[in-house]
């Protein structure tokens, strides 16, 4: 059975797209640290991080940086957290979550509550920075 990754893949489920090629895609995180937060994850799914083949982790990790980028240079930060958990959704994914302090990426921390037009705004400026 699909899990909620590969349902927002195949659009079975809706989400705020930042960016897709036909092995990826990166959309906003539903339950925010931080305005920005998105997650990046392989279209295949795969449990867990380390068992995907070294050839598609790497453009996994290319694709990442891309995203990356464009998340810095679309929402004001001092840095990018990367951090990959993956026990609470098995679909391999990474988090980049804009941060100031170190605190910002405690995922203890309460999750924003962003409105549709706000995370559809935030969508739209990080897409427009990613190349």
């Amino acid at each position: 059975m699909p899990g909620i990754f590969s349902k927002i893949v195949s659009g079975e489920i809706p989400s705020y797209k930042i960016a897709e090629d036909k092995d990826h895609l990166a959309f906003l995180d539903a339950f925010p640290l931080k305005k920005g937060h998105t997650l990046v994850i392989p279209k295949l799914e795969t449990d867990y991080l380390f068992d995907i083949r070294s050839e598609e982790y790497l453009q996994l990790m290319s694709f990442t940086h891309r995203v990356a980028i464009a998340v810095k240079a679309a929402i004001p930060c001092k840095r990018l957290s990367m951090q990959v958990i993956g026990l609470e959704v098995p679909h391999a994914h990474i988090h980049l979550i804009p941060i100031n302090t170190m605190s910002d990426c405690d995922f203890k921390n309460e999750k924003l509550k962003l409105s549709k037009e706000e995370f559809e705004r935030t969508a739209m400026e990080i897409a427009a920075q990613f190349k």
